[in-house]
């Protein structure tokens, strides 16, 4: 090879005549999205709060968190947190106790008397909610603080939907539910109350509203055709549930048996005990790895002394007797009879079979269409058929539970806004998921979640008292710094000190580093130690080709261009 060859390479500046080592990658900052922000329906950025309550900036990492959700409290407590199913630190020891960090910080804004801060925008238009549950509030709360006016019409006394009448106190304290939906007030959204709104045209009309968002929850239950000689005392759950928290629930008698499998099923039974029945029985058709309730459920149930019956289902009612049959599953998971009948007592019979939306007030809307299940269709978008009316929470179709609905609002909010001011709304793309098996972690530390006190089992049945209490100030401070900011650059300083030729550059405090390509090397050693797999090693001939410049920085607001090649997205 000539002199003139040498010099023409590109790595010769750096690496002088051919000697010393040939870089063959370089590598680049990257970020990649959490697993546990993927799994969030929310849509909340988890750990860029987590981040921040680490630090104790605890005001700032609420502020941060209500961007995306305006009712942590709630939250905090009723929800049933994939976030943490999904998160890497499983992998380690146990999950972060997110849902309960939220919680903290929920609480803590109510107690410190913290207020929503955002930019305000004018040109707004002016928006109906159709409904006070989690969908219409998330709804209304996003909506103002993009810079619209916003009047919440419900048919009930309260505002707060299911979670108010659905989601009994002692998981749900309504004093934090009520605290959050007056901030929601504060902040300028009008709720109308005891207002139920059969004509939604001839309403946005009339108040000269620019668009309706419809988001009534599912607040009837659903009929099943058990056959009764002599029927007994037949109740469904939502309406007792509705009753309970009223304060005037109904008899019961000694014995209650629930037909259903659900939460709601669960919720009921623990009502029940704590309303003062000798026995509460849950009957269920499938077995407990089918039942659509979540574990933790009914495990708290059974722990109340809750009886639960699997894999029988009520052929028959005659006053206080009942005839089931024993079930078996098939091949498919199916439950199949076997012909086999027990007899049951119960001196009522709750039904907890699910739950649907009343939405047979919008049959006359043009455009509008409907699924057979009497849930409406929306696009990506969530508008309807009609131009203008949107719709979210239970009465479209998808999971039900209130992170769910909340998410739904917040999605809805943005394309309304988008609507409104003809700038349609487009949604970024998301990064890559890190998976656990991508992390680096050169450090192993057992630090196992901190567990929520609980109200002693003894006190449990005496009434409707919060069963989980919250963090203290050094626990919760204790469980935000087990976050392991999956993909994404906490600057530990690991590559910095890491680095054999000092190509790691210090930008200061969130700001992170650049890489100096004139020293390094491509040892991969930056790469191999960063423990969140926040750094990738890219071949030196893709770099050239997408001309990277000398020094790559690593910045949220402008991402490389070969870091978005390497990812597969844009830059967000």
């Amino acid at each position: 090879m000539t002199d003139k060859d040498m010099t023409s390479r590109p790595d010769f500046a750096r690496h002088g005549r051919g000697t010393g080592p040939l870089r063959t990658r370089r590598p680049i900052y990257v970020d990649y999205l959490p697993p546990c922000n993927n799994a969030c329906p929310a849509g909340e950025n988890i750990q860029a709060w987590l981040a921040l309550a680490q630090a104790g900036e605890y005001q700032a990492a609420w502020q941060r968190l209500i961007e995306d959700n305006p009712l942590p409290a709630v939250h905090g407590r009723v929800c049933y947190h994939p976030c943490e199913s999904a998160c890497n630190r499983n992998a380690t020891d146990s999950t972060v106790s997110i849902h309960a960090l939220e919680r903290y910080l929920g609480d803590l804004a109510l107690e410190q008397g913290w207020q929503p801060r955002y930019r305000d925008r004018s040109g707004g238009g002016r928006v109906l909610v159709v409904g006070a549950g989690p969908s219409g509030l998330s709804a209304a709360y996003h909506l103002t603080r993009l810079g619209h006016e916003v009047e919440i019409r419900d048919a009930g006394p309260v505002a707060g939907g299911m979670m108010h009448f659905g989601i009994p106190a002692y998981r749900m304290p309504r004093k934090e539910l009520n605290a959050e939906i007056r901030r929601i007030e504060k902040m300028g959204v009008k709720i109308t109350l005891n207002h139920r709104v059969e004509h939604v045209l001839e309403e946005k009309q009339a108040g000269q509203f620019d668009a309706v968002f419809i988001a009534i929850g599912a607040h009837i239950s659903k009929k099943i055709d058990i056959p009764a000689r002599e029927a007994g005392k037949i109740l469904d759950a939502v309406s007792f549930l509705r009753q309970a928290e009223s304060g005037d629930p109904p008899k019961l008698g000694r014995r209650v048996a629930v037909y259903g499998g659900g939460n709601t099923a669960m919720d009921a039974a623990r009502t029940a005990k704590r309303l003062g029945v000798d026995e509460a029985m849950i009957i269920y058709r499938r077995d407990r790895a089918s039942m659509p309730a979540h574990d933790f459920e009914a495990d708290e149930a059974l722990e109340e002394g809750v009886k639960i019956k699997w894999l029988r289902t009520i052929k028959e009612i005659d006053q206080t007797r009942f005839q089931v049959e024993v079930m078996e599953l098939d091949e498919n998971g199916r439950p199949q009879p076997t012909g086999e009948i027990e007899e049951l007592e119960a001196d009522a019979l709750i039904l907890a079979v699910g739950q649907e939306a009343d939405t047979g007030f919008l049959r006359g809307i043009p455009g509008l269409e409907f699924n057979t299940d009497g849930t409406v269709i929306v696009g990506e978008d969530m508008m309807t058929g009609a131009p203008g009316i949107f719709a979210g929470g239970d009465m479209v179709p998808s999971e039900r539970s209130v992170t769910i609905a909340t998410g739904h609002g917040k999605k809805a909010a943005r394309y309304i806004d988008g609507y409104l001011r003809n700038e349609p709304y487009q949604p970024q793309e998301k990064h890559p998921v890190v998976g656990h098996e991508r992390l680096h972690l050169w450090y192993r530390t057992d630090a196992p979640q901190q567990d929520q006190p609980e109200l002693p089992l003894a006190e449990r049945l005496q009434g409707f008292d919060e069963i989980f209490k919250g963090l203290s100030d050094a626990e919760a401070r204790f469980e935000a710094q087990r976050c392991l900011s999956c993909g994404n650059c906490f600057e530990c300083d690991g590559c910095y000190g890491a680095c054999p030729e000092g190509a790691v550059i210090k930008l200061g405090p969130g700001r992170r580093y650049r890489f100096d390509y004139d020293r390094c090397t491509g040892c991969a050693v930056c790469y191999e130690q960063c423990p969140c797999h926040a750094i990738e090693m890219i071949p030196e001939q893709q770099a050239l080709k997408k001309k990277v410049s000398p020094v790559d920085e690593c910045a949220d607001e402008d991402l490389h261009i070969a870091q978005a090649e390497f990812s597969g997205v844009q830059p967000s």
